[in-house]
């Protein structure tokens, strides 16, 4: 199913953080060979692309795949497959597996799996302390070619340890990705928790000069404070999620953080209206079915966030489209450090086909993740991914099946 080497993808709309224009383009050894207006490469096998629109592919900076240890709930495999028929084609993953990554011999299994199926590539997040117990960073000194680190799913809950842990990371050149949560705290007010954990992470970080990034941003004062370290020229980036941005807590569903009132999620739009998100990740968490009666939080994302991004941000006339590239993939992809996410010569060849004006009709019944815990299933949306290229091969295209 794979096309390889010379591939034109002609008639297209092409999109990036940049770019909006009509046009082709043309992939070579797995890299973007050229692009633009009105020129062939007839020796090249030919994709028609019947007028919708080519981007590059989504990059998720937050997401679970449960692999090693919880696979009953999702695989590399089974979660590559919900990835590129969601338009991804590079996922970062969590820690929080069994038994947590802490070192690099998880990190290998779970990027040779990841390698040997060819479908997306993966970044393996180690953890912040050794199999998150809190206080212990000995193991930091044994990564190699790591990139960030982060206890997600916790927050550090020391003080002392979390500003050991800025200090150390600044010094290994690698960042730290948080979940802010105070956990006593969270059960009486969990806005309140994450609000001061918010606080007091972009503070240690601006103070250290540390590299932080805050994930899930949910609240008006957790945003404002990652604003204002921003603005003191702290090292600081943010997320949102799909979720986040297109449900209030209208919805009886458990994630965490939990979904806000309507002014909340008011301002996580707004927010990335005016550039303080950094960038949309998925928080890609499934369960089964069991799990979630027993009180699991999260949601199976990965499959529908661009259908949800794109219905409540582009169709409604917040963003144009070339400003949720920017946070879907150009800034993923930079803040991770890759050579992915935008439309230039020399980049990977990771795009994704989308019929922008199709609706998506969602049934968890249907969904190729082992994780069907959604509270989308009987929404109808706009924007459907058409086919996934990673590398220039397709590794989804849904004509075929």
């Amino acid at each position: 199913m794979g096309l390889e080497l010379g591939l034109l993808i002609k008639n297209v709309r092409l999109v990036d953080w940049q770019n909006d224009f009509n046009g082709s383009l043309w992939i070579q050894d797995g890299k973007i060979a050229g692009f633009g207006s009105g020129f062939t490469v007839e020796e090249d096998k030919t994709i028609d692309g019947g007028g919708l629109v080519l981007m590059p592919s989504f990059i998720d900076l937050h997401a679970h795949f449960r692999d090693p240890g919880l696979t009953y709930k999702e695989d590399v495999g089974t979660g590559s497959l919900a990835a590129v028929k969601g338009g991804y084609t590079m996922v970062n993953l969590m820690a929080n597996t069994q038994p947590v990554c802490s070192d690099m011999g998880t990190v290998r299994y779970v990027t040779q799996k990841a390698d040997a199926l060819g479908l997306i590539e993966v970044n393996q997040m180690v953890s912040i302390t050794q199999d998150f117990d809190g206080k212990t960073l000995e193991h930091l000194d044994r990564l190699k070619d790591v990139r960030w680190i982060s206890d997600d799913g916790y927050g550090v809950m020391d003080s002392a340890t979390m500003l050991a842990a800025l200090e150390k990371a600044k010094d290994l050149g690698i960042g730290l990705m948080c979940h802010e949560e105070d956990l006593p705290l969270a059960e009486l007010d969990s806005e309140l928790a994450e609000n001061l954990m918010t606080l007091r992470d972009v503070g240690m970080a601006l103070a250290v000069g540390a590299r932080l990034h805050v994930c899930h941003v949910s609240t008006k004062e957790a945003m404002d404070a990652v604003v204002a370290a921003k603005s003191q020229g702290g090292r600081v980036t943010c997320e949102v999620t799909p979720h986040h941005l297109y449900l209030n807590n209208d919805t009886d569903y458990r994630v965490n953080p939990p979904l806000r009132s309507e002014a909340h999620r008011r301002y996580m739009v707004e927010a990335v209206k005016r550039g303080w998100a950094d960038a949309i990740a998925t928080d890609h968490a499934p369960h089964t079915a069991e799990d979630k009666k027993k009180g699991c939080n999260g949601i199976s994302g990965i499959e529908h966030a661009f259908p949800v991004c794109y219905t409540t941000l582009v169709r409604s006339g917040e963003l144009p489209l070339t400003a949720l590239s920017r946070l879907m993939s150009k800034n993923p992809g930079g803040i991770l450090g890759v050579n992915k996410g935008r439309l230039e010569v020399g980049v990977d060849a990771d795009l994704v086909l989308v019929n922008p004006d199709a609706q998506v009709q969602i049934e968890a019944r249907e969904m190729v993740s082992k994780g069907r815990n959604t509270p989308l299933d009987g929404h109808t949306l706009w924007g459907e991914i058409q086919m996934t290229i990673h590398k220039g091969r397709i590794v989804y295209d849904k004509r075929n099946g």
